[in-house]
């Protein structure tokens, strides 16, 4: 496939998630035997690890949304800068649903052959989300818990 082509399929593809399909974003985005080298905490392998783990982002935040912000390609990767929004509603690595609402950024990386992701690498801010749904204590907390201090460490 082509450049224009893994971009066209990557832009259906968040199409699909925005909409709620999962199955569709999953099946259009990644191939059977897509390995991914920074995997989600208990997300298994392949396809239908991205499966189950896009199952769970979207029973927590029912209403999320997968803005491309930059996109950069050539014949066979594609890397993206994008935003991920939505309203948790259902459990978050075992926090459950609060109402609030969150936006944060993320990166990826993908590795296409035959139209699809046989290759990712990329990362999600979860400890902003852990933040923005209260299960963790904001940056200026006196008394930050294991995730603030995971949280300093990077800043340091």
């Amino acid at each position: 496939m082509t450049r224009d082509g893994n971009i066209a399929t990557q832009e259906k593809a968040a199409q699909h998630l925005n909409v709620g399909d999962i199955d569709a974003f999953v099946d259009t985005l990644f191939a059977q035997d897509c390995v991914d080298h920074d995997p989600a905490p208990g997300q298994g392998p392949g396809r239908e690890g991205f499966r189950s783990f896009f199952h769970t982002l979207t029973t927590a935040f029912p209403d999320a949304q997968i803005e491309l912000a930059t996109l950069v390609a050539d014949d066979e990767h594609v890397a993206l800068a994008y935003t991920l929004a939505g309203t948790h509603k259902g459990d978050f690595h075992g926090v459950a649903g609060t109402g609030k609402r969150i936006e944060v950024r993320g990166l990826q990386i993908g590795r296409f052959r035959d139209g699809r992701i046989v290759e990712r690498w990329g990362s999600t801010d979860e400890l902003g989300i852990m933040q923005q749904i209260g299960a963790s204590p904001p940056a200026d907390s006196p008394n930050p818990g294991v995730l603030g201090k995971v949280a300093d460490a990077f800043r340091s």
